[in-house]
């Protein structure tokens, strides 16, 4: 099983906010968990960051979060993850779409994947395993 991690997700472990969900935090929490986290994710978390709507410092300090964790793999946003979103309208938000469109790339490779979301959005699809 492979882990993707969505924006928030990400931030929310990163601050510690108990906004995550149980599940979610005990996969980020767990040594041996494989995650992935989607470039666009990244870029989101960045940007966030940035606005200052977040407790995590900077974004120095963010990358080095990331850097730091063996258990990363930063999944690219290339033609493949364009592509996969192509019909993917029950998902309304484009940078939601590119992150369902990761786990889907990764299924459709023989892996079992879920995704750590909490989004309504991407939940109600039903495209994806959701682990909250």
């Amino acid at each position: 099983m492979r882990f993707v991690v969505d924006t928030h997700a990400l931030i929310w472990f990163l601050e510690g906010n108990s906004r995550l969900g149980a599940k979610a935090k005990a996969v980020l929490e767990d040594a041996g968990s494989p995650l992935v986290l989607p470039a666009i994710a990244l870029a989101e978390a960045v940007w966030i960051v940035e606005r200052g709507k977040t407790s995590i410092p900077s974004v120095t300090a963010l990358m080095n979060a990331i850097s730091a964790d063996p258990r990363v793999t930063i999944a690219p946003l290339d033609q493949a993850v364009i592509q996969e979103t192509i019909g993917l309208s029950a998902i309304h938000e484009m940078h939601d779409r590119q992150i369902v469109a990761t786990a889907l790339l990764l299924q459709n490779q023989g892996e079992t994947v879920s995704l750590l979301t909490c989004d309504q959005n991407i939940t109600a699809s039903g495209l994806v395993s959701v682990l909250w």
